[in-house]
């Protein structure tokens, strides 16, 4: 077996050899270092960061207030019992800080271990609490890959070999006002992505979301709105939902809400939420949710987003980056913030381009349900000189 320059086994090897694969060729960067809005490889190599760990890293890589509160965690404990029994005080200090910023409705957290489980959770919750069974998703939307968040995923081709999946889920047209009668007495829960961000970044009218707020109180069914992908200021503004001028019942977190470690979360009303306590008790448990060191990690990247100020710029480096990403093979640029999607004429054209990029020192990506799109999502760090030197080797890209 080859080896490396420091005389370890060669991981490229054992990567393929020892860990599951999700892809049949996946981009196989064995980076060994990563700062603010840049990755650098086991070569030196420096890529410039426009996914952002798909939405993870917004506050940047590694921010020196984050690693130094994961630190002193660690110092303090790590794991100590099941989540909700002892009182773990990176845990409520996070979840009185979220509370602080969400309407006064959504008052309470239950911390999981990713944003697909925070949809499990949730949908367990609405059922429960009002006893009916229909659950209602969109298509083209995506909350997840585990059993139930599959189900409700909204696109057949990535459903379709894992059936059977949850029974009496139904998806409509995604902003279409027409669809939303389909919202009946029968419905325990509608679950909306505020942003469709798998399907190229499709924003809704705010008509719309207004009317699907309406018509879930008119039925009694609970709103649950997916900001996995979209929150913690990547829109511009802290939650995306505030553009709408309303509140959901439910609200899902993931992805940037760890910082950078591993952690989900769904937001609900103390009330609503206490449904999960009986019948049966601990209605919904997780052992590693809400993991301490995860949690101090996310309060100290939530106290950076604010306390920086890093939503002020968002709009302008949007800006920025359609100013300049325009060429003839750019059929469209769809943004929302810093979630943007660049349109190509087809999947082989816009992997050809990524693939060029890549190879030039920027890393960027395609959208599961619009391969033919260019998927940006840099950290909202990322500096006007940076996003000026991408831009200029994704136009150089597009022409070799």
């Amino acid at each position: 077996m080859s080896s490396d320059p420091t005389g370890n086994p060669d991981t490229r090897l054992l990567f393929f050899k020892h860990l599951a694969q999700t892809s049949a060729a996946p981009m196989g960067l064995e980076i060994v270092r990563a700062e603010a809005s840049c990755l650098y490889d086991r070569q030196g190599k420096e890529y410039i960061d426009l996914i952002g760990g798909i939405s993870v890293c917004n506050t940047g890589h590694r921010h020196p207030r984050v690693v130094d509160a994961i630190r002193q965690q660690v110092d303090q404990y790590l794991h100590v019992l099941v989540y909700g029994e002892f009182i773990q005080s990176p845990q409520v200090k996070y979840a009185s800080a979220l509370a602080r910023q969400l309407p006064p409705s959504l008052n309470c957290v239950y911390f999981t271990n990713s944003g697909a489980e925070a949809t499990e959770g949730a949908m367990k919750l609405a059922k429960k609490a009002k006893n009916r069974t229909g659950i209602i998703a969109f298509k083209q939307s995506y909350h997840g890959s585990t059993q139930g968040a599959l189900s409700i995923m909204g696109d057949e081709y990535w459903r379709n070999a894992f059936r059977p999946l949850l029974p009496d889920v139904l998806h409509l047209e995604y902003n279409s006002v027409a669809s939303l009668h389909q919202i009946t007495e029968r419905t325990a829960c509608v679950i909306a992505e505020t942003i469709q961000a798998e399907r190229g970044v499709y924003t809704p009218d705010k008509e719309w979301m207004m009317a699907l707020r309406k018509r879930c109180d008119e039925m009694g069914a609970l709103l649950i709105l997916d900001e996995i992908q979209v929150g913690f200021g990547r829109t511009g503004i802290l939650w995306g939902f505030q553009a709408f001028g309303i509140v959901p019942d439910i609200l899902l977190l993931g992805k940037a809400l760890g910082g950078g470690m591993p952690l989900g979360a769904f937001i609900a009303d103390r009330s609503l939420m206490w449904e999960l306590t009986e019948g049966p008790a601990l209605g919904h448990i997780t052992t590693f949710g809400g993991h301490p060191v995860c949690c101090a990690a996310g309060l100290a990247s939530l106290e950076v987003l604010l306390e920086e100020g890093l939503t002020d710029g968002v709009r302008e480096k949007e800006q920025l980056f359609r100013r300049l990403l325009v060429h003839p093979a750019i059929l469209a640029v769809r943004t929302n913030g810093l979630l943007i999607a660049v349109e190509f004429e087809s999947y082989e054209t816009n992997k050809r381009v990524i693939d060029a990029c890549i190879a030039a020192g920027v890393l960027t990506d395609w959208f599961l349900f619009a391969p033919h799109c260019m998927r940006i999502a840099p950290p909202l760090v990322i500096t006007d000189e940076q996003i000026e030197r991408a831009c200029a080797v994704i136009l150089n890209s597009i022409g070799s």
